[in-house]
């Protein structure tokens, strides 16, 4: 058998200074190579809020200015205050209405009607019904009739008229014709032709003092006597408006047609 050798140990040095010494000058003129740097990766939520973020900023802004100069030009925008009516001004204007109110015969269609309620009521007075109200409606405005009240002969039902005068009687009013035996006054008998009120000389202010007849009634027979000529008999009255059978049979007896 032959004897086989181990083959010898590298020399490590002396290779490398081998190397060196035969590609030495070439391997010092070239520079080492950079190392390559890799760039971070942005996400893509990332960059979609980057770019929305400064345009976004910027109309908050905007409309935050806008809002601030709209506050300031109406808070210092003068402001017109109206000046108060005068004391003279104001009389002036109840001077002017008062004669629309003086002059009016009466009140319009669905205007309130002012009646006064005298008699057997507990609240006698001058009451404001609307329209369409009736003598029920008014008597118990003033409180409803009293216990010696006597409403048989009163129409209830009728319609109220602006100005007129609702009596209601008591036990003594109602017996009085009965006891005077005959002719006697509903209210301020008089002997026959004696102090009578005649219908075509009075005025309105001489109509006033009879039972029944408030200014309104009264006005408005000066005007039916105006329009119709004299009367010529105490029931032409019946055709004036707001007079009927009970109010007329109230002063029948002191009243004439001349």
């Amino acid at each position: 058998m032959s004897h086989i050798s181990s083959p010898a140990p590298i020399d490590r040095p002396q290779i490398r200074r081998a190397l060196l010494e035969r590609f030495g000058p070439q391997l010092s003129a070239e520079p080492p190579p950079e190392p390559m740097r890799l760039q971070p990766v942005v996400p893509v939520r990332e960059r979609v809020r980057r770019a929305l973020g400064v345009p976004v900023l910027a109309g908050i802004a905007v409309f935050t200015i806008a809002v601030v100069v709209a506050v300031a030009l109406v808070w210092f925008r003068p402001h017109r205050v109206e000046a108060a009516p005068s004391a003279a001004e104001a009389g002036r204007g109840v001077t002017e209405t008062s004669p629309q109110r003086s002059t009016s015969n009466g009140p319009s269609d669905d205007g309130p009607r002012f009646v006064h309620v005298v008699g057997a009521v507990e609240h006698p007075g001058v009451f404001r019904m609307p329209a369409g109200a009736r003598v029920e409606d008014a008597v118990e405005a003033a409180g409803g009739p009293t216990e010696d009240a006597v409403v048989a002969g009163v129409n209830l039902a009728r319609a109220v008229q602006d100005g007129e005068q609702i009596l209601i009687p008591n036990r003594s009013d109602a017996a009085e014709p009965s006891a005077g035996g005959g002719a006697a006054s509903g209210g301020a008998g008089a002997p026959d032709g004696a102090a009578q009120i005649d219908l075509n000389q009075v005025d309105a202010t001489g109509l006033e003092a009879l039972p029944r007849i408030g200014p309104a009634l009264a006005q408005r027979i000066v005007d039916w006597r105006t329009a119709n000529g004299r009367f010529r008999s105490v029931d032409d009255l019946l055709e004036v408006p707001g007079i009927g059978e009970k109010t007329l049979d109230g002063f029948r007896d002191v009243v004439r047609a001349g």
